[in-house]
């Protein structure tokens, strides 16, 4: 026979005791809200959206293998290489080349940044070379190279994915990488889920540029969102890694949705010396290969700080704002596949769980106590107070559960019954 003293006794009930508690949180009344803990519903019983998402790193490896332009023709004049016809194509340089053999061997050199140290040892190279003809070479990235620019930007466009659908006010989202290029997204309970596909289809590149007059050189065309056409010059001179916050706010005198946003001490630097030397001047401001908006600069603003105008509606400065405090997606994201739940079709689900669960559940009682007699209803409050502390814990850890939660959950009450 097992003793137990009166303080193992007393602490088991009140662990039991305040466990469910926690258990009986989720049937209080949503009007008066004690403690604001529950066991959450998961996609299947719910409703909501299923997106997946797949990455286009086209765009980023063309930006990539442009940015190694510099250091290519640095290292082929300190070498003393002459080099003509130098092309920048979508994913990889052309030129012709006077000693291809001494290119050769300063390329895969350790001393230039072409080569990986950590991985050197297995010859594992971020660019590599062919010839296309007598005397001209093409460099493009190697398999190694654009796995890592996936890997990277993969990696990088999740974060900003969560910090996008986490400002929404989305509950309990799973957020997953699937495969090379691809993220999963389940968002359970979502209302509208149109507007979380607007948000992550933008890569909400934003960056600042002059207008110029249209004769000028080194400028492009562009169409603001109000059809007028403006020549913007391609020189940027801020981009929105300047920008530490962005809020949505109304126009003190238009009383109009605007976008206030605040820049960090570098950026506060570069947008206050702008707007002193170009008094007079309009200043595009671009999201996306798109101008937004394109205010007159009326006087230097140097106090890091400036707002965004346009034909907004309030709504659309909030999800402005949300783009730009998330920051920017480094590549475009695809949907490739869309799955949409019905609530309908969730409430279901869980009456047929909540059924399987109170039909197995009595069988075993019943059975314990047909079986065993005394010691079967014995073991029955045992059953009981498992479940009731299993949903507490639930409850505490705020858990989301699905269709698989509750089978498990059922097996743990069949299982239950051998110990």
């Amino acid at each position: 026979m097992l003793n137990f003293s009166k303080i193992n006794i007393i602490s088991i009930y009140l662990v039991f005791f305040l466990i469910s508690v926690f258990s009986l949180l989720n049937f209080q009344d949503r009007e008066n809200i004690l403690i604001d803990k529950k066991v959450n519903l998961g996609l299947d019983l719910q409703g909501g959206s299923y997106l997946l998402l797949e990455i286009d790193s086209q765009p980023l490896i063309k930006e990539k293998i442009q940015s190694k332009v510099i250091p290519i023709k640095k290292l082929l004049k300190k070498n003393n290489i002459s080099y003509s016809n130098f092309k920048i194509n979508e994913d990889n340089l052309i030129f012709s080349l006077s000693d291809q053999e001494k290119f050769k061997l300063i390329f895969f050199s350790k001393k230039n940044n072409f080569v990986n140290p950590y991985i050197d040892k297995y010859k594992s190279f971020e660019l590599d070379y062919e010839k296309v003809e007598n005397n001209k070479l093409k460099i493009f990235f190697t398999k190694y190279g654009e796995l890592t620019i996936n890997n990277s930007a993969l990696k990088q466009s999740i974060e900003i994915v969560r910090r996008r659908i986490d400002d929404v006010g989305t509950k309990e989202p799973t957020i997953l990488q699937r495969g090379e290029k691809r993220i999963l997204v389940e968002l359970p309970g979502l209302k509208d889920p149109q507007r979380i596909k607007n948000l992550l289809g933008k890569t909400a590149q934003l960056n600042f540029r002059l207008v110029e007059k249209a004769d000028e050189f080194g400028v492009e065309e562009m169409t603001s969102e109000t059809g007028e056409k403006l020549s913007v010059s391609k020189r940027i001179v801020m981009t929105g890694e300047n920008l530490i916050d962005a809020q949505p706010n109304l126009n003190n005198q238009t009383n109009q949705p605007v976008v206030s946003f605040t820049l960090d001490r570098l950026g506060a630097q570069k947008f206050g010396r702008t707007t002193t030397d170009n008094v007079g001047k309009r200043l595009a401001i671009v999201l996306d290969g798109k101008i937004i908006s394109a205010p007159t600069i009326n006087e230097p603003i140097t106090s890091g700080s400036g707002v965004i105008s346009g034909s907004f509606t309030f709504q659309e400065t909030t999800d402005l704002s949300l783009l730009l405090r998330s920051g920017a997606l480094p590549t475009p994201l695809n949907i490739v596949e869309e799955r949409s739940v019905g609530p309908d079709l969730g409430e279901d689900s869980i009456k047929s769980g909540i059924i399987s669960l109170i039909v197995g559940f009595l069988l075993v009682i019943f059975f314990m106590a047909y079986k065993y007699k005394i010691f079967g209803i014995i073991a029955n409050f045992a059953l009981i107070s498992n479940l009731v502390m299993l949903i507490g814990v639930l409850t505490i850890l705020e858990a989301t559960l699905t269709l698989p939660g509750i089978a498990g959950i059922i097996l743990t009450v069949g299982m239950a019954v051998d110990a």
